[in-house]
């Protein structure tokens, strides 16, 4: 299964090492634009110059680990592919456009407001919400999504100093029904 990933997953931290560390276990194939990580690289960046030099940083160590993840929609489906399309928010138009040009069958965004279901199945597109996606993943491969959490959870406190545990954490990150499923 190939996944777009919008921006707002691959930013706040926690989030994106969950999703993609469930990638790297071979449970989905992860994808993204050029536009999107410069959108994770802003967000990261209106905290302080130091978190978009980090970001910059988290982006190329990600496009490493997934080197097929990049997508160019004007590269790999025409110039005039955003043109064609339609979503609520015609500054998401890229989002779909990049899903598009990487034949990917889910975008994982929190944004469901601008990503209608029936405007993503007319182009054989599913939105999923990382919660959802994740809890799904974990009924199917539940060794492997709780390996990943475990070890988001020990980064957490590593980095953090703080003790945290599987539940709270999820629940910190907004994966609430994934914490109620890992128990």
């Amino acid at each position: 299964m190939r996944v777009l990933i919008d921006a707002n997953v691959l930013y706040p931290t926690v989030l994106r090492e969950i999703v993609l560390g469930c990638a790297q276990a071979g449970l989905f194939e992860p994808r993204w634009s050029a536009r999107i990580a410069g959108e994770w690289i802003h967000a990261a960046g209106r905290l302080s110059p130091e978190q978009r030099v980090l970001a910059e940083g988290e982006v190329a160590l990600a496009e490493a680990r997934f080197p097929r993840a990049r997508v160019d929609a004007r590269v790999e489906v025409g110039q005039g592919i955003e043109e064609r399309l339609w979503l609520p928010d015609p500054g998401d138009v890229h989002v779909l456009a990049a899903a598009i040009a990487g034949h990917c069958d889910a975008i994982l965004t929190m944004n469901a407001r601008d990503f209608p279901r029936d405007v993503l199945a007319a182009e054989g597109i599913e939105r999923r919400d990382p919660d959802g996606f994740l809890c799904d993943l974990a009924l199917r491969s539940g060794a492997a999504v709780a390996a990943v959490v475990d070890a988001a959870v020990a980064e957490a406190a590593r980095l953090s100093g703080e003790g945290w545990d599987r539940r709270r954490l999820l629940r910190k990150v907004g994966l609430h029904r994934l914490a109620r499923v890992l128990g």
